[in-house]
C-alpha cells in the first residue's frame, strides 16, 4: 500500500482543493481512496467537488474536525482548514459509500454495507473496515454493518464541530448530511494494526450502574443519582457540575467500562449534568455492569497523544504506509493552547510515515479477539502496512 497526506487553510474551496492534492497528485498516481476533514466553515460541496476535479475517479470519504487536522504540514486550523490522507496501490481494493440515516441507525448501517461491497465489486465480507457517523447512534450503525459483514476489525471515529452545536457533516462523494454514516471497506493482503485506548489511569472509584434511560443517560450508580455519587467521588460541590460543567470536569476524569476480558477499557464521557442529577453520557451504558471513575491530567493527555503511536509503530510486525489517528475533540479541547506539544510529539514518532490527524466526537476500534468497540475521549490509532 502507499499513501501521501496534504492540508491547507486557504479559505477559497478551489485553491485549497489544489493546494493540499498537490503532493498527493504528485507522489501517489494510483490513489484509491482520500479521506477528507474539514472544517465546518467551508463550503463543503464546493470543496468536494474541487477535490474531485483534482483527482478523479478517486473516492471521497470524510467529516468535519473539532477545530483542525494535523498532518507533518503541521496543525491546520482557522477560518477554513482541510486534511487529505490517500491510500492506493496494485493490492488495494476499495468500495466508499455513505448514507444519511434512514428509518433507523442499524438499517442505515446494513444499506451503507451493502453498498460499499457492491462499490467494490465484491460479494464477501472486507478485511476490515472504516467508519464514521454522527453523534449518537455509532453502535447501531456499527450493528447493522455487522449484521452484513460479521466480526471484521474497524477504525474510525464521529464528526465534529467547533461547539457540540450539531454543525457537523459527513460525506461521501458529493452527497454531504448531517445525520447518517460513511463506511469504506477494504479488501486486500496488507494488513492493518489498530490501538484503541483512552490511556487513562484506574481509580478505586467503582460502582454499579443501576439505572439508564435510554441508551445513555445514566440516573443512578449503586443506586444513588449519578451526578452526587460522582460528586462525591471527586470531592466536588455538585452546583459545580450543573449543566455543562460537568462535560469540562470530566475531561481529566471520565467514567470507564471494562470488555468481558478486561483487555479494554472503553471511555464513557459524561456530557451534561441534569436537574434530577442524572449525567447525559457520550457513548451507550447498561444496567447491572461496573463503571470505573478514570484519570488523566493534562500532561499525561498531551504525552499519550504521542505515547500511543509510539506503542503501536513498535509493536508493528511491518513496516507502515502511514497512520490515520482518531484523537478525541473532548481531548483536544482539555489539551488547549498546548496543542503545539502534541503535534511535536506526534511528527516525531511518525517520523517519515505520512499521517493524518482528526479530532472526533466519539472513536471506534478493536483489541485483539474482543469486539469491535466504541468510546469517548480515546485515541484510535491505526497502521496501514505498506
Amino acid at each position: 500500500m502507499k499513501a501521501q497526506v496534504g492540508s491547507s487553510t486557504l479559505t477559497d474551496a478551489t485553491q485549497a482543493a489544489k493546494e493540499a492534492t498537490a503532493k498527493i497528485k504528485e507522489k501517489l498516481s494510483d490513489a484509491k481512496l482520500a479521506f477528507v476533514y474539514a472544517g465546518i466553515t467551508h463550503d463543503l460541496k464546493a470543496l468536494l467537488a474541487s477535490i474531485a476535479a483534482e483527482l478523479p475517479g478517486v473516492p471521497l470519504l470524510g467529516n468535519t474536525s473539532f477545530t483542525g487536522v494535523v498532518t507533518p504540514e503541521g496543525y491546520a486550523t482557522g477560518d477554513a482548514f482541510v486534511g487529505i490522507l490517500a491510500l492506493g496501490g496494485d493490492d488495494l481494493v476499495v468500495g466508499a459509500a455513505g448514507s444519511a440515516k434512514g428509518a433507523s441507525a442499524r438499517e442505515t448501517g446494513r444499506a451503507i454495507a451493502i453498498a460499499a461491497q457492491e462499490a467494490a465489486g465484491k460479494t464477501t465480507p472486507p478485511d476490515y473496515f472504516y467508519l464514521a457517523a454522527s453523534p449518537g447512534e455509532e453502535e447501531y450503525y456499527l450493528k447493522g454493518i455487522s449484521e452484513v459483514i460479521g466480526r471484521k476489525p474497524v477504525f474510525g471515529g464521529s464528526a465534529a464541530d467547533n461547539a457540540i452545536a450539531g454543525e457537523w457533516s459527513l460525506y461521501a462523494g458529493d452527497t454531504v448530511f448531517a445525520d447518517g454514516a460513511i463506511t469504506a471497506f477494504f479488501y486486500t493482503d496488507k494488513p492493518i494494526a489498530n490501538l484503541f485506548t483512552g490511556a487513562y489511569r484506574e481509580t478505586d472509584d467503582v460502582g454499579i450502574i443501576t439505572k439508564v434511560v435510554g441508551d445513555r443517560t445514566l440516573m443512578e450508580i449503586n443506586g444513588v443519582p449519578a451526578v452526587d455519587l460522582y460528586a462525591k467521588w471527586t470531592g466536588t460541590d455538585t452546583a459545580n457540575l450543573a449543566g455543562g460543567n460537568l462535560l469540562v470536569a470530566t475531561i481529566t476524569s471520565p467514567l470507564g467500562v471494562k470488555d468481558r476480558l478486561g483487555d479494554l477499557i472503553a471511555i464513557r464521557h459524561p456530557m451534561f449534568a441534569n436537574e434530577d442529577k442524572s449525567m447525559n453520557v457520550g457513548a451507550n451504558l447498561s444496567e447491572k455492569t461496573a463503571v470505573i471513575r478514570m484519570e488523566a491530567s493534562v500532561d499525561e493527555l498531551i504525552a499519550s497523544a504521542s505515547e500511543v503511536l509510539i506503542e503501536l509503530r513498535d509493536s508493528l510486525p511491518f513496516k507502515p504506509a502511514a497512520y490515520h489517528l482518531v484523537h478525541c475533540g473532548g481531548r483536544r479541547a482539555g489539551i488547549g493552547d498546548r496543542l503545539g506539544e502534541v503535534v511535536a510529539g506526534i511528527k516525531a514518532a511518525a517520523g517519515d510515515v505520512p499521517f493524518i490527524v482528526e479530532f472526533t466526537f466519539g472513536e471506534y476500534g478493536y483489541v485483539d479477539d474482543g469486539r469491535n468497540s466504541t468510546g469517548g475521549l480515546m485515541l484510535s490509532y491505526t497502521a496501514f502496512a505498506e
